[in-house]
């Protein structure tokens, strides 16, 4: 939420849609016309906050994916603002990454920088000349992390058949994810297995498990 004094009212158009919420009472939408784009309903504030509710009359806030760009400083930032109390560490590792998919090894790699991020399974990331690149097609499907940037994606065809999506890279991380620029990663979930040193790793049940990302 923003203080309205921080606000360009002069953008604001007020829409006819209210929503309702049991904590914080009723809101009121606007749209927003800067002259170039008009966005319907892209921003929302309580202008008399039901009883108990912290004070925030004097607050708006606007719709993430409405907006073009959110920027933390001078740095874009995605899906959501960054929590502070979570943390990724890229770390390079000359332990053996073997991907078996269908049957056959579609990446063997020394050379990998294995991903930690708080509240997930550890991602490992390779150079995509230690894999099949010649199963791969690029895919035009995209997503976006707050901690690690935009991903792109490539189908993984075996000669059993076609994964969509399977196999993702971050062509520009953010900083804090640089070190894994052009790596490629494999949905644990989604493979035969992965093995280090020879060792299968667990899979953990995430999103990616019931083939959402």
């Amino acid at each position: 939420y923003f203080p309205i004094g921080d606000v360009r009212e002069e953008f604001l158009l007020p829409s006819k849609t209210t929503t309702e919420d049991p904590f914080k009472g009723t809101a009121t939408h606007y749209s927003l016309n800067t002259g170039i784009t008009l966005v319907e309903d892209a921003a929302w504030r309580y202008l008399d906050p039901v009883k108990g509710c912290p004070p925030i009359s004097d607050y708006m806030s606007f719709t993430w994916s409405k907006m073009g760009h959110w920027f933390e400083e001078d740095e874009e930032i995605f899906v959501h603002a960054r929590d502070p109390f979570r943390r990724v560490d890229c770390l390079p590792s000359s332990r053996r990454v073997q991907v078996i998919l269908d049957g056959e090894q579609v990446a063997d790699s020394r050379r990998g920088v294995f991903l930690f991020e708080t509240g997930h399974p550890v991602r490992h990331y390779l150079p995509i000349a230690d894999t099949r690149l010649d199963m791969f097609a690029p895919s035009r499907y995209i997503s976006r992390c707050p901690y690690k940037g935009i991903s792109n994606y490539y189908h993984v065809t075996t000669k059993a058949k076609r994964h969509e999506n399977l196999v993702w890279y971050y062509p520009e991380p953010v900083h804090e994810a640089e070190r894994i620029k052009g790596l490629v990663c494999f949905h644990h979930e989604l493979v035969d297995k992965i093995l280090v040193d020879g060792v299968e790793i667990p899979k953990e049940a995430t999103a990616a498990s019931s083939g959402y990302f």
